[in-house]
């Protein structure tokens, strides 16, 4: 399998009208400057690379910069980080509109029996310790986009317990509605991370995609 590029990436989510941040590729550090000036401060700085998935791993994640002149820096210092990778292609950095909010992730994976099986949860310990997630199995509608949220345990931080914000739901079910309508269409696709999704009161957007194809059409 192979993981689609930032570019590719950016133009399925563009196909089925998913929201994403303001987000632009970088070949040098004067072009991360001019991306970040014309996007708008704060902004995160990522590697894109299809030879490394795990980005903050090896440094390849700054966020919250304020300025171009930061903006510059941490562009070097990324593609510094990424050259301790053997052998590693890079495409560029991504220059992205910072967002904040709650972190949830929305997932597919293609099972050979079943289909594409979809996947819902919050980020952070909530995955990858409590393993609160929930699944379906597409397609799907509204509905049963809803019931996937409301099922898992951290549903409640969503509703804003404890002095949380209230995460605008129906914009998190919408995206799942979205991926379910694309899993089925795009059947080289065979996963789909987009691992976050940062969540507000107003909106929900994938500020970070990971897709694998079995071959690309």
């Amino acid at each position: 399998m192979k993981n689609l590029s930032f570019i590719e990436t950016k133009k399925i989510l563009k196909k089925y009208k998913m929201p994403y941040p303001p987000s632009e590729l970088a070949k040098s550090e004067l072009e991360a400057r001019k991306i970040a000036d014309k996007i708008g401060y704060p902004v995160v700085l990522k590697i894109d690379s299809p030879d490394i998935v795990h980005k903050s791993d090896v440094g390849g994640v700054i966020a919250d910069i304020k300025s171009g002149e930061d903006a510059a820096a941490a562009y070097l210092k990324i593609i510094k980080n990424a050259g301790k990778i053997k052998n590693a292609r890079i495409n560029g950095i991504i220059v992205q509109k910072m967002e904040r909010g709650t972190a949830v992730i929305v997932g597919m994976k293609r099972d050979a029996q079943f289909g594409p099986a979809l996947m819902f949860g919050l980020g952070g310990i909530f995955v990858e310790i409590m393993k609160d997630v929930s699944f379906r199995i597409a397609p799907i509608d509204k509905n049963e986009a809803l019931e996937m949220i409301k099922e898992v345990k951290g549903y409640e931080i969503l509703k804003g317990a404890r002095g949380s914000e209230k995460a605008n739901i129906d914009a998190i079910a919408d995206i799942i509605l979205k991926l379910s309508k694309l899993a089925i269409k795009e059947k080289n696709i065979m996963e789909i991370d987009f691992n976050p999704v940062i969540v507000n009161k107003k909106t929900a957007k994938i500020v970070d995609a990971r897709m694998m194809i079995k071959k690309w059409k």
